[in-house]
């Protein structure tokens, strides 16, 4: 556990270095519109040196429900709350939060496998999502903002003839729960070096559906700061928090928030066909000039 804090940014757009649980016993109640949750999933992945597994199922929950309790403090009236855990804890999650929140949607990202996940059972191909509001008469859902093709309209431009006069289907509709957005990969532009980073897209969804410009956006298990990365992008304030340094330095650097940590220089490490594919200067001119050296 991190005894000291670090916090950059100003303006409502700040991060922290530091233990979720601390760093959000800080934040105000009632203080935050929107919150994503993409806590450790307690299955033994490694995070920068910090491995991903509590004694027992048991010590994993009630850690959990600690910081779920503070989120949902740290929730205004009308805030929303997204959050995430593997498929064989999520039915704890929901249990517990649907006494205190309304779920409104159980999401489910869906992805395709790079490889064979399992050969003796099915392999897991999405994570699920719980859309969870204070109030279920009153919360933010911008669904013009995330409007998806409709293909009934859009590719195969049937006719409801049950309308008078008939009418073409609707090209464009609200998404459903099921989401299809691609895993985040090696060569894809935003892969920052971390085994579980959540694309863009589904966080773009996420903030323009459930927050408006100048809200503001907390995540407390940052990563690579995707959250507050979108947010930013979306002309929200953010809070994000980080336990990892390394991570951390990612949301430094990606954030735009400093050039250096402690005095090591930030900047994003090359990926390794990068660096292959990469010619000192001098040989690039020998080549131009047709040596065979």
């Amino acid at each position: 556990m991190y005894n000291d804090i670090e916090k950059y940014g100003e303006n409502g757009r700040v991060i922290y270095h530091g233990d979720a649980l601390k760093v959000l016993e800080s934040v105000p109640n009632e203080s935050v519109d929107l919150i994503f949750a993409d806590p450790p999933y307690n299955i033994g992945k490694n995070f920068a040196g910090r491995k991903d597994k509590w004694g027992t199922d048991e010590e994993y929950l009630n850690w959990c429900y600690q910081w779920i309790n503070l989120c949902i403090e740290k929730l205004k009236p009308n805030g929303t709350f997204y959050v995430m855990t593997s498929t064989q804890f999520m039915p704890f999650f929901d249990i517990y939060i649907r006494k205190k929140m309304t779920i409104l949607s159980r999401i489910v990202w869906s992805y395709d496998s790079s490889g064979v996940q399992a050969k003796n059972f099915y392999g897991s191909m999405y994570e699920p999502i719980l859309f969870c509001v204070k109030d279920r008469n009153n919360y933010i859902f911008n669904y013009e903002d995330i409007l998806v093709e409709a293909k009934t309209g859009a590719k195969r431009k049937l006719i409801d003839y049950r309308k008078n006069p008939p009418q073409p289907y609707k090209t464009e509709k609200v998404p459903g729960n099921v989401w299809d957005f691609a895993r985040v990969r090696y060569r894809m532009d935003e892969y920052e070096n971390h085994p579980t980073q959540k694309p863009i897209s589904l966080l773009e969804r996420i903030i323009k559906a459930s927050s408006n410009e100048g809200d503001i956006v907390l995540d407390p298990f940052c990563g690579t700061f995707t959250t507050c990365y979108v947010a930013q992008l979306l002309k929200r304030k953010f809070i994000g928090i980080e336990i990892q340094e390394e991570y951390f330095k990612i949301g430094l650097r990606r954030l735009n928030l400093a050039t250096e940590y402690h005095g090591e220089p930030l900047i994003k490490e090359q990926k390794n066909y990068e660096i292959k594919h990469e010619q000192p200067k001098e040989q690039l001119t020998l080549f131009q000039h047709g040596s065979n050296i």
